[in-house]
């Protein structure tokens, strides 16, 4: 099911060199696209990018991780390389993750760890609940693992992205298939994203961009603009938190998402999500940097994420062996 395409290249970091190949997975829509880097039997890592994103999130920070795991990095549909969903198809983050339980069957992995980062933390913190026994650590890039909701706002969430969806069926296509020069595409996603440095926005961009006559199209879909309609409040956050069997290392951002998106009331959810994490005996930490600091500053959160992937995971993993060894 898997197909390792044409155009494997090299990345250096430092005096570290590793082959990065790129993945395919095929869906009945279409296909996930990925990259992969690592030795093939190396301990397996699934890593998720942000909203918006895709897998070259991950280009700075992976080099910098320990080698002799196998990182997976792959473009959520209507991300990057990937197909996007078919015609009339909202995104959420239950079919986001399935879309993971698809990549893991594909790649024959039982258990595995995920790195997260903001909506791909999400994903992962809601996959990490319902695939308990599948996962042995969860990193979270500046993402609280889940997106806790006000219960009274729900209703009015889903009807904005209801409308939302009516709206955008109305439209010719090529009204959001607008062509950039390459410099305005730069310009056009800095300007949305003020956590990006240029060198970073222009990384996210060799997968974010499809050449077509007149110069470029972002390559992600439209619809992922539109209002996410599936919604938790926070006692149902928690009880997927509380089902979570793996060590988790909450790494935050000192100007990341919680200074930048949220509001006052939304903060108090988010605290209550955090206090259930440190309650739980999970690692939270804060590090200079914001919201996209993995991939603009690697260096700062590389040294945690390897420490706790390295110890954290194994240390479960062997306790988890130890359990089910019969004692004789």
């Amino acid at each position: 099911m898997i197909q390792a395409l044409k155009g494997v290249r090299h990345v250096t970091s430092g005096t570290m060199k590793q082959a990065v190949s790129e993945l395919l997975v095929p869906v009945p829509w279409g296909q996930i696209r990925g990259k992969v880097w690592g030795p093939d039997h190396g301990r397996p890592v699934l890593c998720l990018h942000g909203w918006s994103d895709n897998c070259g999130s991950f280009n700075t920070l992976l080099p910098l991780l320990p080698t002799d795991f196998r990182y997976v990095a792959v473009d959520l549909p209507g991300h990057g390389f990937s197909s996007h969903r078919p015609p009339g198809i909202m995104y959420n983050f239950p079919s986001y993750v399935m879309d993971v339980r698809r990549v893991v069957e594909a790649l024959k992995w039982s258990k595995f760890s995920i790195i997260g980062h903001s909506m791909g933390g999400n994903i992962a913190g809601v996959f990490s609940a319902v695939f308990p026994e599948m996962v042995d650590a969860v990193v979270l890039l500046d993402s609280f693992g889940f997106l806790p909701t006000d219960l009274k706002k729900i209703p009015v969430i889903i009807r904005q992205g209801f409308d939302e969806m009516i709206e955008f069926e109305k439209q010719p296509k090529e009204k959001t298939t607008r062509v950039y020069t390459y410099e305005k595409a730069v310009e056009r996603l800095l300007a949305g994203n003020d956590s990006l440095t240029e060198q970073s926005a222009k990384v996210l961009l060799e997968r974010g961009l499809v050449q077509v006559e007149g110069g470029f199209v972002f390559s992600r879909d439209f619809r992922l603009n539109l209002k996410n309609v599936v919604r938790n409040t926070v006692e149902q956050c928690l009880d997927m938190q509380s089902k979570i069997q793996a060590p988790v290392l909450v790494l935050l951002a000192e100007g990341g998402f919680e200074q930048k998106f949220l509001e006052p009331e939304q903060k108090k959810c988010f605290t209550v999500i955090l206090q259930a994490y440190r309650n739980r005996n999970h690692t939270v930490v804060s590090v200079p940097g914001d919201h996209h600091v993995h991939l603009n500053n690697p260096e700062v959160v590389a040294p945690l994420v390897s420490d706790f992937l390295q110890n954290k995971a194994s240390s479960h993993s062997s306790r988890l062996k130890d359990a089910h060894t019969p004692k004789l």
